[in-house]
């Protein structure tokens, strides 16, 4: 299959932009830390070690990029219908939530309780998602909008399901004091984990890796990714081809919310916040799988090394402090590493549409 001349020049222009972006955050951070009496040496090293060499971190940074991924693929899909969710991290929290009831308060201990737990996280992330839906379609209310007002109110009901004992509240015999989360889940209500070269690597790697390429494929080959296209490309001409908007859409956001809850209650099950429910177990899982869609272009392919690279700034930066880096600069750094991943698409996606732009006004 040939490249077009223009595609050359869009792909060598955005390798360009991440060059540029990369260098220039690398160089704003040397110059905070060396200035803050830190070594910016000391600090990349340390980065590299906490991501990658030191005993067991790899598989820790593993462990961090699955729900990443299979939260940026489900974004891939509604993106692909042309919604834009950005409630993912209350998505996750409401299908660790829901997988919780089942894995800790329903015959807990039993393998089938795992497979049930899951499937109730994905349907709580969907039902979440599915209230935007309900008011976007019946009344209009903005996706985005939507969304995001959920992220805030899923932690009150997760906060709240935490006081309460016929909820999920965990009462500990002769504490004085009641603790702010979920019981753990049983050992037969977890995932397996894979022991390879002394690093502990959850069975939730496989699973993404399988999900985003299963969705990349869906979403290439299949009717109902063509349809999806063509809603989010122009939804009139899909409407008028025999495609509902509220159908397609309402299933692609559904769709969404599942993933995020399939991120939530998998990593309930491969110990997150040691198998425990908590009104703040996401720990920004949301936020961050949406970046990665976004960094990806909403490519579900290119989101597998792009989650990998969140992953690992997000496991090498808590090896900051180690290096003499101050605490206040870590999240500096992180957010100027994850900036330089974010720009160059964000531009690139810009000058085309004004190539577009300033191609039609010559036509007209």
């Amino acid at each position: 299959m040939s490249t077009t001349p223009t595609a050359k020049r869009d792909r060598l222009e955005l390798i360009a932009l991440y060059v540029v972006s990369i260098v220039a955050a690398f160089v704003i951070a040397a110059i905070l830390v060396n200035t803050s009496g830190g070594s910016w040496s000391k600090a990349v090293e340390a980065m590299i070690n906490g991501a990658f060499k030191n005993p067991g971190r790899w598989g820790e940074t593993l462990r961090r990029a699955a729900p990443l991924l299979i939260v940026a693929a489900g974004s891939a899909i509604a993106a692909k219908a042309g919604i834009i969710n950005i409630g993912q991290e209350g998505q996750v929290l409401i299908g660790a939530t829901g997988a919780a009831f089942i894995m800790t308060k329903i015959h807990p201990g039993s393998p089938l309780m795992l497979i049930l737990g899951v499937l109730l996280g994905m349907l709580a992330g969907a039902a979440w998602a599915g209230i935007s839906a309900l008011l976007y379609y019946w009344r209009r209310v903005p996706v985005v909008l939507s969304t995001l007002l959920l992220v805030y109110l899923s932690s009150q009901i997760t906060g709240y399901t935490m006081t309460r004992k016929f909820l999920l509240l965990e009462i500990v015999e002769g504490s004085p004091t009641r603790i702010q989360n979920s019981a753990k889940t049983a050992v037969d209500s977890r995932l397996g984990i894979m022991h390879i070269f002394g690093n502990n690597v959850p069975l939730t790697v496989p699973i993404a890796i399988i999900f985003a390429v299963g969705v990349a494929y869906m979403l290439a080959h299949s009717v109902w990714g063509f349809r999806l296209k063509m809603l989010g490309l122009n939804p009139r001409t899909a409407q008028r081809a025999g495609v509902s908007h509220v159908r397609f859409g309402t299933m692609a956001l559904l769709t969404s919310g599942a993933a995020a809850g399939l991120a939530g209650s998998l990593m309930l099950a491969t110990g997150e916040s040691n198998y425990r429910a908590s009104s703040g177990f996401a720990a920004s899982v949301g936020w961050d799988g949406l970046l990665v869609a976004l960094v990806a272009r909403n490519n579900p392919y290119a989101s597998i090394p792009v989650a990998l690279a969140f992953a690992s700034l997000h496991t090498g930066s808590n090896f900051l402090a180690a290096a003499g880096v101050e605490s206040v600069l870590v999240d500096v750094i992180r957010g100027l590493l994850v900036l330089a991943l974010f720009i160059p698409p964000a531009v690139s996606e810009l000058r085309k549409k004004r190539r577009v732009l300033a191609l039609m006004t010559e036509r007209a």
